[in-house]
C-alpha cells in the first residue's frame, strides 16, 4: 500500500514540476519528508530520482539545440568537485544521524532561499541588471556552480531554480529556452554525481526512487502539454509560499 502512495507522490511532484517549472527537489524533499523518511533518505533518494527523471528533457533540449555547453561545462568544472567533496566529507561521519541536523538547516534555508526566488526572480533580474563579458560571466558561473554543487549534494534542492536565476542575472540576453535547457544540462549531471555518492553513503531507497519514477514521469509530461492551459503566475506563488512554510519549519523548529 506504501509504495501506492509513493507513485502517486511522484505522479503529483511530476504534474507540479511539469505545469510549473519549479524544480522537483524543492517539492519532493519535504513530501518524503511528511511521509516519515530521515532526512539523508530523503534527499539521496530525489537527488538520484532527479538526474534520471530530468535526463530525457536534457536529450530533448540538446537535439533542439538549447543547451549552451560553454556554459554548462563553466558551472560542472564547479559543482562537480564540490559535489565529490561535500559526498567525502559526509562520509567521515560514524552514522548518517550524526549529520542529519546539517542537512535539515541547509534544507530549510535552501527551500527560503527558492521561495524567494521564484516570487521575485523577474525583479532580482531587473534589479541586477549587470554587464558583463562573456568571460567574465564564465568565471563568475564557475564559482556559483561551485557554491551550488555543496548545497544541492546537501539538499536536493536549487539546482533548478537556483541555477536558472543565477544565469537570468549573470547572461540577461539569453533566451529563456536556452537557460531552461542549459540550466537543465548541468542539473542532471550534477544530481546523478550528488546521488551516487549519496548511493555510496547508503542514503538511498530503491524501492522508494522506483516507485517515484513510475509515478512521475507519465505526469512530468502531461504537466508540460497542460501548462499553457493553466494560470502559472497563479500557481507558482501558491508553491512559493508551501516552500518558504517548509524552510521555515526546517529553520527554526
Amino acid at each position: 500500500m506504501d509504495f501506492f502512495w509513493y507513485i502517486c507522490a511522484g505522479a503529483a511532484v511530476g504534474l507540479a514540476v511539469g505545469i510549473t517549472g519549479v524544480g522537483g527537489g524543492s517539492l519532493m524533499t519535504p513530501l518524503l519528508l511528511m511521509f516519515g523518511f530521515p532526512p539523508y533518505i530523503a534527499i539521496g533518494t530525489d537527488l538520484m530520482y532527479a538526474g534520471i527523471a530530468k535526463s530525457t528533457g536534457v536529450v530533448m533540449h540538446a537535439k533542439r539545440g538549447n543547451v549552451n555547453w560553454k556554459i554548462v561545462l563553466a558551472m560542472a568544472a564547479g559543482s562537480l568537485p564540490a559535489s565529490f567533496m561535500t559526498v567525502w566529507a559526509l562520509s567521515q561521519f560514524e552514522k548518517p544521524d550524526h549529520y542529519q541536523e546539517i542537512l535539515t538547516g541547509t534544507l530549510g534555508l535552501m527551500l527560503v532561499l527558492t521561495a524567494l526566488v521564484i516570487l521575485f526572480r523577474a525583479k532580482l533580474t531587473k534589479a541586477l541588471n549587470v554587464n558583463i563579458s562573456e568571460k567574465m560571466g564564465t568565471k563568475i558561473i564557475f564559482f556559483c556552480g561551485f557554491i551550488l554543487g555543496i548545497l544541492v549534494t546537501l539538499t536536493s534542492v536549487g539546482a533548478g531554480a537556483l541555477g536558472t536565476a543565477i544565469m537570468m542575472i549573470l547572461f540577461p540576453v539569453m533566451r529563456a529556452k536556452n537557460i531552461v535547457g542549459t540550466d537543465l544540462a548541468h542539473a542532471v549531471p550534477l544530481t546523478l554525481v550528488a546521488g551516487v555518492g549519496h548511493l555510496f553513503l547508503g542514503n538511498v531507497d530503491y524501492v522508494l526512487l522506483a516507485a517515484l519514477l513510475i509515478g512521475s514521469i507519465p505526469t512530468i509530461y502531461i504537466g508540460t502539454r497542460i501548462a499553457s492551459y493553466v494560470p502559472n503566475h497563479i500557481l507558482q506563488p501558491i508553491l512559493a509560499i508551501a516552500l518558504l512554510t517548509f524552510g521555515v519549519k526546517y529553520l527554526f523548529f
